[in-house]
């Protein structure tokens, strides 16, 4: 035994990771995780592995879809500014609102949280924004990951990930039944939701303003303002697939509404967007400006006010418009189903 090891040995402790506190978050999150609780769950957080009872659930023949995601590098600005409490909401929809453009309803959720030094209070705050993230879009949260890594990681860094499985009925799977004529929906994003951040910490970094400067463009201070969590569609775009006439749902995220459209399309077929539909938030305004930025740059960088994109028959239009509506979204009939690839636009956003 030399002396560096210390009278009574070298611990797990002495090389920088603290079990005792991994229990204890453990136990500080069972009520957050208890609260999003939902028929077809049968075992609570501490096991080696989370049960889940689809026929519980209310499936006779379903068909299991599964999305994982992490949220980038907004996680440098809740690290940054010590607000951390709605991280975890962005998580969630980053991969539930995908789960939904598949026609699936988010069954249960699962996170891994890796930090260089485990902080259990804000640990706590963080995995409290996924479980609100998760009682928002009716999912449970059944379990998860923390991971102590000193050296992997500096001592107040951390990282996210999430994995959610959904299920639908044989035969319910979007995009089903896309047509040219169909109408385009587009439901209000409430900013850059959790893509593009490398380019908004560089404009940030260009326009000289730190994180509690005061925000240009909307109340409070900058950090707080691009903090604003991802907007969760799940609830309401699944009442809308109900009510029937719903051909493909498009979550718009890296890539904007230039990339994302086309993968719910069929082949030869594409999208007239109107940009004139809908008022771009000044979020999207401001980073233009500041960063000199064209619009086909803008367009396929950012969601640029619209977070998700419902494609309806157009006969069904207006009710479901007026459904979504009644359900709490800013909706807009921002263009419809064309021939011909790709997706081209009238009007300016900026």
């Amino acid at each position: 035994m030399t002396d560096k090891a210390g009278k009574n040995g070298l611990t797990y402790a002495d090389a920088g990771v603290d079990i005792d506190a991994g229990n204890a978050l453990v136990e500080r999150i069972k009520p957050a995780a208890k609260r999003t609780a939902r028929p077809g769950v049968m075992s609570g957080l501490g096991g080696f592995g989370a049960l889940f009872d689809l026929k519980g659930a209310g499936y006779s023949d379903p068909i299991l879809v599964a999305a994982t995601d992490g949220v980038g590098t907004k996680l440098r600005i809740a690290i940054d500014t010590g607000n951390v409490d709605t991280i975890g909401i962005d998580l969630v929809a980053m991969c539930v609102n995908d789960l939904v453009c598949q026609g699936a309803e988010p069954l249960f959720f699962l996170d891994y949280f890796a930090t260089g030094k485990l902080e259990v209070a804000q640990a706590t705050r963080i995995i409290e924004g996924i479980a609100e993230g998760c009682a928002q879009s009716g999912c449970a949260l059944i379990g998860g990951e923390t991971a102590e890594m000193p050296g992997m990681y500096a001592k107040d860094d951390f990282d996210l990930a999430g994995f959610a499985v959904g299920a639908m009925e044989r035969g319910a799977d979007l995009p089903a039944g896309v047509a040219e004529g169909d109408v385009l929906l587009g439901l209000a994003s409430n900013g850059v939701h959790s893509n593009g951040y490398s380019f908004v910490r560089k404009v940030v970094e260009l326009s000289g303003l730190g994180w509690d400067a005061d925000c240009p463009f909307a109340e409070g201070n900058l950090g707080q303002a691009l903090l604003a969590p991802t907007r969760l569609y799940v609830k309401q775009a699944l009442a809308a697939v109900r009510a029937g006439g719903v051909h493909a749902l498009a979550h718009i995220t890296g890539g904007g509404l230039t990339e994302n459209l086309p993968r719910v399309l069929p082949e030869g077929m594409g999208a007239a967007i109107d940009l004139s539909a809908w008022q771009l938030p000044p979020v999207f305004r401001w980073l233009a400006e500041t960063a000199n930025m064209a619009e086909p740059e803008l367009l396929k960088t950012f969601n640029c006010g619209i977070g998700m994109i419902v494609v309806v028959a157009a006969d069904q239009a207006d009710a479901l418009k007026a459904l979504l509506e009644e359900q709490g979204e800013t909706v807009s009939v921002i263009g419809s189903v064309t021939e011909g690839a790709g997706v081209s636009y009238t009007g300016a956003l900026l």
